[in-house]
């Protein structure tokens, strides 16, 4: 594989090079460091919006009615679906061909699901690679969307510039919600299904929490959607339009994005000391030192010193 070849690809804006940049960050391949060094340098420019919420809420339908959103204001547009890896096949349980297909047409628009199989440190660091890619090939907007509300989901979404926490009527017991995470990295909710009744509920229970919390200098506005009757979608584009221009007149987006890229390089780091240190203890070099903790002759800090000086002599 000419890695070079991908890199011109996507830069021009192929979809067929696009898809085979991100196939190389979800396999984790050998020439991905290549690959993100020849983007590196063109990136920077589209705008990031996550989307996180439990399953059934409507994301996908959400997403694809920003798509078009974002299409009636002639911008490119990516979706990046991050759904959970297939113990059966490696890939996506969700395929692309589930979602959106009314966009699938649309050279301006790109839909690709993500699995994450072979790739050192998950979630955290494929989806924030693979958005690069999208983002230098062209694309305005970015759609990160995850498939639930757990750990994992948490941390994709602080990838994002903008986060949507999605809702439901009936969406359950809030301290669950809060113990999951979802409520601190909202920049904007969304109680969508909106036309069901409880729609009210959902929105009161959340003003109350955010009221109860702390005081903020970006409050995150709570609206109301239906993807069935088309309701809301513009409020909520202007709710993403005004956190835009909040974070730029702040200088909080620089700083945000600035937090974001030395957490990803401080996982990288950390996922190549985990490398060298299972390829140590494979090798069998550790043993001695095993059975020193076991015998008390060292203690455990010293232990991770004696561990840290073998992988910076190799």
């Amino acid at each position: 594989m000419d890695v070079a070849r991908v890199v011109e690809g996507v830069l021009a804006g192929e979809r067929r090079a696009v898809a085979r940049a991100i196939s190389m960050v979800e396999d984790g391949a050998d020439g991905l460091p290549e690959l993100i060094g020849g983007l590196y340098p063109k990136t920077g420019t589209a705008y990031t919006v996550g989307l996180t919420g439990s399953p059934g809420v409507g994301k996908s339908s959400l997403a694809a009615e920003l798509v078009t959103a974002a299409r009636g204001r002639d911008l490119t547009m990516a979706v990046l679906a991050v759904d959970p890896t297939s113990p059966f096949t490696g890939g996506a349980l969700l395929g692309d061909r589930l979602r959106m297909q009314s966009h699938a047409t649309d050279p301006r628009v790109f839909i690709r699901s993500m699995a994450t199989r072979g790739h050192l440190g998950g979630l955290a660091l494929a989806a924030p690679e693979a958005v690069r890619v999208l983002d230098a090939s062209g694309a305005d907007l970015v759609i990160v969307e995850t498939v639930g509300v757990g750990q994992a989901e948490v941390e994709v979404a602080t990838a994002a510039d903008t986060t949507l926490v999605v809702v439901a009527p009936g969406w359950g017991d809030a301290v669950q919600a809060s113990k999951a995470g979802i409520l601190e990295i909202a920049d904007v909710f969304v109680v969508n299904k909106a036309d069901r009744p409880g729609a009210g509920e959902a929105v009161r229970d959340l003003e109350v929490m955010l009221k109860m919390g702390p005081e903020l200098e970006w409050t995150p506005p709570v609206l109301r959607t239906s993807t069935q009757a088309h309701e809301g979608i513009d409020d909520l584009w202007e709710a993403i339009e005004a956190h835009r221009k909040h974070l730029e007149s702040t200088g909080e987006l620089e700083r945000r994005r600035r937090s974001r890229i030395l957490r990803e390089v401080e996982g990288m780091a950390s996922e190549r000391l985990r490398a060298r240190a299972a390829e140590l203890l494979e090798r069998g070099a550790l043993e001695t030192l095993a059975d020193d903790l076991v015998a008390r002759r060292v203690d455990p800090y010293r232990a991770a010193d004696i561990l840290v000086e073998r992988m910076e002599a190799r």
